[in-house]
């Protein structure tokens, strides 16, 4: 016979979350609620139970969560769990077969039909007997022992005696303390549970060289002048502003405005070609200031309560310091030369990309050097430009060592690639990723792809939707004007628990290089771009004030902080995508009309129950945009202007007395 069977005594399979086999944690952030899925079944006909159990970092295990059968038949159960607090946690399930439950299910069929009374009688004494012996407290097990008593006192009616089991406080004493037989348990699976920054936060990208405070395009601004800057980013609700790399640029191969080969001496150049005699990725670009002066930008951001983002982009301009230092670590051709990075058919001549298995170990050293370095000026977020044109395993271990020590420190994949790298680089320990969000703009893209991310991937990648960013300018913004600009922006702030903008998006800027190019024209990543903030806001030409509402409503509930809660509601017209996310009592609901240059209308109908409402139910609703408050049921009429109304985001305020039908908003 073997001793340790390969299934357990009632098997206990496809537990999930399951990233890579269990060989990768899954992913969770403080105070976050996911679902521990199991497929649990037994021989015959008798009852099963089971639970999840949380296991802290420190060991401990925590009270255990019951599981349900997720549909009738389907032998799928599932329970949902809540993480404390950050560190390393295990989960595991544990199946059994519960005797009190079949005694009951076969109790309650056999007495009224007055078959084996006696007997079954008997057999629930015994069974609250055992029962009792595995509760701790004094009072619960009298109760349970006194039920046994009660089982066999034969002055009373068999109804009596077998309706002293079911009375609700045994039901309560044993569902907290069921008698567990052929106990079965899965292997425990690893979870890493971070900071709620790294699922929610709104990001606010901006170049400080462009932010001089003058007009001159030719002025170039510096760490003190970008700072006044940071106020009206943080009045609009952003908490999390994020820097394009600040170091020296070098000047060989210097690309000019729109990514010209030839550039003068005063034209900046492109921030991400790093590296100059001043200094390497540990060093800032001596027009931006001092370490000094970034110590003093990131104190008035953190004052502001907003933290820095910093860029680190792992590529060398012709003149890094490492270059001459260490030459093995670049690709070299057969004459000699560096090559330098291309995307064909782009060519970045300004780059030098590193050649990884050269030496490996030591360019993992120095870039940890470099990130503590950075940390130690207060800097916890790091954008990772490119990250999927270096090895996975380079990030495993980059991202491990930093981690490790020092678990606040987040990194966020900038990977446009294949799906893939893009899932692996989560897996393996990026707490963010971009995604595809800038290139689905139709109802059912939108739909295939958020039903993907708050699945079972939202285990171990979590969504960045930048509406934005200085590479790409969508056709959906260059040809949809304003109301394009606006809705892209409430999709990004109510599908993702994190989202973000490049400056400049709030002025709706859509001017592309060429037809076609999803290059901007007069590309700041090439030339300083001032912008007269003021007077855009005197004149109404800013998005400012609707960012400010979408952030003050992310921050009022708890729902849009979340991913894995997000559902989608069905709509007549294709152009209206309707969504909810619910987390405990609160319920957000989003409808918005992807169409940005005609009115549209639309019958919403609402998947009731997963609202937590029944399907007659009629509730009051206000509409987080306007203040509006409506009356909303199963079937909602909307009316949607891509100008003026191009969407509702509604608080379901309160259950009403059930009702048929719904009043449609005006």
């Amino acid at each position: 016979m073997n001793p340790d069977p390969a299934i357990g005594r009632i098997p206990v399979l496809d537990v999930r979350p399951l990233v890579q086999g269990g060989r990768r944690p899954a992913k969770a952030v403080e105070g976050e609620t996911f679902q521990v899925t199991a497929t649990l079944f037994a021989e015959g006909h008798d009852a099963i139970a089971a639970n999840v159990v949380l296991t802290d970092p420190e060991g401990r295990p925590g009270p255990w969560t019951p599981m349900r059968e997720l549909a009738p038949g389907t032998d799928r159960w599932g329970a949902e769990v809540t993480p404390t607090a950050v560190g390393d946690w295990t989960y595991r399930v544990e199946a059994w077969s519960d005797p009190v439950t079949t005694w009951r299910h076969h109790a309650g069929i056999k007495i009224p039909a007055g078959q084996d009374v006696e007997l079954m009688l008997e057999e629930g004494a015994r069974l609250h007997e055992r029962a009792a012996d595995g509760v701790p407290d004094a009072a619960a097990r009298a109760a349970l022992l006194a039920t046994a008593e009660a089982l066999r006192d034969g002055t009373r009616s068999p109804q009596a005696r077998h309706g002293a089991a079911l009375a609700p406080r045994i039901r309560a004493i044993l569902a907290a303390h069921p008698l567990r037989e052929l106990v079965t348990t899965s292997a425990a699976l690893p979870l890493r549970v971070e900071r709620e920054r790294a699922l929610f936060g709104s990001w606010y990208e901006f170049f400080p060289r462009s932010e001089s405070g003058q007009p001159d395009p030719s002025v170039h601004g510096t760490f003190r002048t970008a700072a006044e800057r940071l106020p009206a980013i943080a009045e609009m609700g952003f908490d999390v502003v994020y820097l394009p790399p600040v170091h020296p640029i070098g000047t060989a191969f210097r690309k000019g405005p729109n990514n010209t080969l030839s550039a003068s001496e005063s034209d900046v150049g492109c921030p991400w070609a790093i590296g100059s005699p001043e200094g390497g990725h540990d060093a800032v670009h001596p027009a931006l200031g001092t370490l000094e002066d970034f110590d003093a930008f990131v104190a008035r951001a953190r004052r502001l309560n907003m933290e820095i983002a910093l860029d680190f982009a792992l590529q060398c301009s012709p003149d890094h310091p490492w270059v001459e230092k260490h030459p093995e670590w670049f690709h070299h051709r057969s004459d000699g030369s560096i090559a330098y990075a291309e995307n064909p058919p782009k060519k970045y001549q300004d780059i030098y990309p590193i050649a990884f298995d050269a030496d490996m170990d030591g360019i993992v050293a120095e870039t940890v050097r470099v990130l503590r370095h950075w940390m130690d000026h207060g800097v916890r977020i790091f954008r990772v430009d490119n990250p999927h044109t270096k090895p996975v395993v380079f990030w495993e271990r980059v991202i491990g060592e930093i981690n490790g020590r020092d678990p606040d420190v987040l990194f966020l994949a900038e990977a446009f690639t294949r799906p893939a790298m893009m899932h692996t680089l989560g897996a393996v320990g990026f707490q963010q990723s971009y995604t595809y969000f800038t290139w689905r703009t139709t109802k059912e893209e939108l739909t295939e792809y958020l039903t993907e991310l708050s699945g079972e991937a939202a285990a171990y990648m979590r969504p960045n939707f930048f509406a934005n960013t200085p590479d790409i300018l969508h056709a959906y913004l260059q040809h949809g004007g304003r109301p394009a600009f606006a809705v892209r922006a409430i999709l990004a702030a109510t599908l993702s628990p994190t989202w973000g903008i490049y400056s400049g998006y709030e002025l709706c800027e859509n001017t592309p290089l060429r037809p076609g190019s999803e290059e901007y024209l007069d590309s700041e990543k090439y030339q300083l771009r001032p912008r007269d903030w003021a007077a855009a806001a005197r004149e109404g030409r800013t998005l400012a004030p609707l960012f400010t509402t979408l952030n003050a409503v992310r921050r009022r509930h708890p729902a849009l902080r979340r991913l894995r809660n997000l559902h989608f509601h069905h709509t007549d017209n294709d152009s209206v995508l309707a969504y909810s996310k619910r987390t405990g009592t609160d319920t957000v609901v989003t409808v918005v009309n992807l169409d940005p240059h005609r009115t549209q209308e639309a019958t919403v109908s609402l998947d009731m129950p997963h609202l937590g409402l029944d399907w007659h139910e009629v509730v009051p609703v206000r509409d987080e945009l306007t203040g509006d408050t409506y009356s909303w049921g199963r079937a909602n009429y909307v009316r949607l202007e891509p100008g003026d109304r191009p969407a509702h985001v509604l608080t379901v305020l309160r259950p009403s007395s059930p009702q048929i039908g719904g009043s449609p908003t005006p």
